[in-house]
């Protein structure tokens, strides 16, 4: 029998990812995080048209992160420790309406974060 690999990889969730029945649907298990938040992206929504993902989230419209550049603008969210699986399973629930980039947090260090598709442009490294 071998071992499940440790989770190290860390996820900013500011939005759905962070709701338990998200959680279970997605990564088989509730996951444990800290609070944590970026800056220089503002929130706002994005209609979601993905039956599935509407029925695991119980909403049509999700969050999501625009970036601005101005270190003023600041999200709180959850940092989640997940394995390469669970991203890859983060990379299949987000729609096409997100890209993941490399954000960095106010606490230190960086983590994964599901963000609009013109928040790439601001020098964050992107999936």
């Amino acid at each position: 029998m071998t071992d499940s690999p440790a989770p190290d990889i860390r996820l900013f969730s500011y939005g759905t990812l962070r709701q338990p029945e998200v959680q279970r649907a997605n990564f088989g298990r509730l996951l444990a995080g800290t609070p944590d938040a970026v800056t220089g992206y503002r929130l706002s929504t994005v209609a979601i048209d993905d039956p599935e993902v509407v029925a695991e989230s119980g909403s049509a419209v999700h969050p999501i992160l625009v970036a601005t550049g101005n270190l003023a603008d600041r999200i709180d969210g959850t940092v989640f420790l997940i394995t390469q699986a669970e991203l890859d399973a983060g990379d299949a629930y987000e729609t096409e309406a997100y890209v993941r980039v490399e954000v960095s947090l106010t606490s230190g260090g960086s983590a994964w974060a599901y963000v609009a598709p013109a928040a790439h442009s601001d020098g964050n490294r992107t999936l």
